[in-house]
């Protein structure tokens, strides 16, 4: 295993307008930010950033497009790859986030991938140890996922909510890390049984669509987990002061790649031990502002940084 593994992020970039308030304007009411920030952001985007922070080689699919807002973006990627599939005239989204100085509670408004039409045919994969998908530009998604799936690559899905066609995109998807707000449509079909899905257990009617992991963050709680059918909880570490939410279920999406870029392998038993150092980031990062503020603590992300090689290495051994 390199030192330095390649991974694949497929999905959402956004150009971010951060504004920390004192809570949220009412209707008709207008309010002094106590500060403003412009960075690159979206699902896909602070994954690919969080695992090229862990030590790996990253290129993320998506679009990003020319002008003013491409360009922003393309400034904040840091040492991740760009492959942009734009087309005309498309380009990133621009998200408004809303950060509550208190809670560090964040609320935020976009357009995401809404009407965006990209070059959809997958990535080469040569080299490719393990790939993420966010459910955005679903066609590139099933694609890169499919060809990873032949490839015997993993695939893991950042499933931050439901989105139409995403039971297709289940099928090649190796590991779903779902947010606390994840929910099934009520009317889903398994699509090769057509029967309802009605077990009463979020994470294994998600497993009867694909995934052999299925796991459930929870903020704070402990990541629920059912790893080839069999019940887990991962603790999460305590932040301490929670400065800023933003991008924590990036984050530790990001850092759960950088870990399965240990192959094959991290899909067994020891996937609970990634997902138990993927908390640890994604702890660090709300005790910090913005999705990478963590990494300004050089130690501290220096640590991080080794857990993460440790785990891969851990997974070379028979």
């Amino acid at each position: 295993m390199t030192d330095s593994p390649r991974v694949l992020a497929v999905g959402l970039a956004t150009l971010d307008v951060v504004q920390v308030v004192e809570r949220l304007p009412g209707p008709d009411e207008k309010l002094v930010a106590r500060s403003v920030d412009v960075d690159a952001g979206g699902p896909a985007l602070n994954a690919a950033r969080t695992a090229a922070l862990l030590g790996c080689d990253v290129t993320l699919v998506t679009v990003v497009g020319a002008g003013a807002i491409g360009e922003a973006v393309r400034a904040g990627l840091g040492a991740v790859r760009l492959d942009d599939r734009a087309t005309g005239a498309a380009g990133a989204a621009v998200s408004t986030v809303l950060v509550t100085a208190g809670t560090g509670e964040r609320a935020v408004v976009s357009t995401n991938a809404t009407g965006v039409v990209v070059q959809a045919e997958a990535p080469d994969l040569t080299g490719v140890c393990a790939v993420l998908v966010d459910g955005h530009h679903l066609d590139l998604a099933l694609a890169t996922a499919a060809e990873a799936r032949r490839l015997g690559i993993p695939v893991l899905l950042d499933g931050g909510s439901w989105k139409p066609g995403l039971e297709a995109l289940l099928a090649h998807v190796d590991v779903a890390l779902l947010s606390a707000d994840f929910r099934l449509p009520a009317d889903l079909a398994l699509p090769a049984a057509g029967a309802a899905l009605s077990s009463g257990s979020l994470l294994a009617d998600v497993a009867r669509l694909g995934p052999t992991v299925v796991a459930q963050s929870h903020g704070a709680g402990a990541i629920e987990v059912l790893a080839h059918s069999r019940a887990a909880t991962v603790p999460v570490p305590r932040a301490g002061r929670v400065v800023d939410t933003l991008g924590a279920g990036d984050v530790l999406h990001g850092a759960l790649l950088a870990c399965l870029a240990a192959g094959p392998r991290a899909l067994g038993a020891v996937v609970v031990d990634a997902l138990a150092v993927a908390a640890e980031v994604a702890s660090a990062s709300v005790a910090a502002p913005g999705a990478l503020g963590w990494a300004r603590d050089g130690a501290n992300a220096g640590q991080l940084r080794c857990d993460a090689a440790r785990f891969r290495s851990k997974c070379e051994v028979p």
